[in-house]
């Protein structure tokens, strides 16, 4: 019996490997009006893809959850730390990484641009924000196909979630968001259409403030009223 076990052992089949990936959104304020959503990408040192721009990641060590692994991958990768951080999606094919069969959960995480410096850490000779439509193609593995998944989902949950806030500062004008919305959608939004959906919405209300030190009428500052945990529908994992 304990041949047959031992055999079965032998010819039993490999389990994948399991690692994290993370999907950084940032806006970068342009001359024009609206920002250019950018997202952050360090350059390989080692093959496969040497050389080539990829999203920081790596392994799930053992005792760590998906979320803590890939917080820590992301700051030992670009020294980020960042206050949102959710997960996006699973890519399994066998053969998106050429040396063996390599699972990746994904996450995306949103930083205010200029909030917090970036440097490249173990595995990459440089860390570097770019635009969602000027990535340095052909990216690693399938680094392609996880951003615009991942730009997708911003994109579809941007409307109702808490998003658009983690762009902002703790208040903002109306305008602010309205920018935050037109950057992130690629597209202008009408302002008394966008006025009434967010008053509708109920995730808003005035601060009781309005602005400061500018050179026109000050306007209306407003702040979010409803809680992380209850926008939030991210895995505890």
């Amino acid at each position: 019996m304990a041949q047959t076990d031992n055999a079965q052992t032998a010819t039993a089949p490999l389990h994948p490997k399991v690692g994290v990936s993370v999907v950084i959104f940032t806006l970068i304020p342009t001359e024009n009006a609206m920002q250019e959503m950018a997202v952050l990408l360090v350059r390989r040192t080692k093959p496969p893809y040497d050389g080539n721009w990829a999203l920081p990641g790596g392994w799930v060590y053992e005792g760590n959850s998906l979320t803590e692994a890939a917080l820590w991958q992301l700051n030992d990768k670009t020294s980020l730390r960042p206050d949102f951080l959710e997960q996006l999606y699973t890519f399994g094919l066998p053969d998106r990484d050429p040396r063996e069969h390599r699972i990746a959960v994904t996450y995306f995480a949103l930083v205010k641009w200029g909030e917090q410096s970036v440097s490249p850490g173990p595995g990459a000779s440089a860390a570097s924000w770019f635009g969602i439509d000027d990535l340095p193609v052909p990216l690693a593995f399938d680094n392609e196909e996880i951003i615009d998944y991942a730009v997708r989902r911003l994109r579809s949950k941007v409307d109702y979630a808490h998003l658009a806030f983690r762009f902002l500062e703790p208040e903002f004008t109306l305008s602010e968001l309205r920018l935050v919305y037109e950057s992130v959608l690629g597209k202008k939004v009408d302002p008394a259409n966008f006025r009434r959906r967010v008053e509708a919405a109920g995730t808003v209300a005035p601060s009781g403030r309005k602005q400061q030190d500018v050179p026109h009428r000050p306007a209306r500052l407003y702040k979010c009223v409803v809680s992380i945990d209850d926008l939030i529908d991210s895995p505890k994992t």
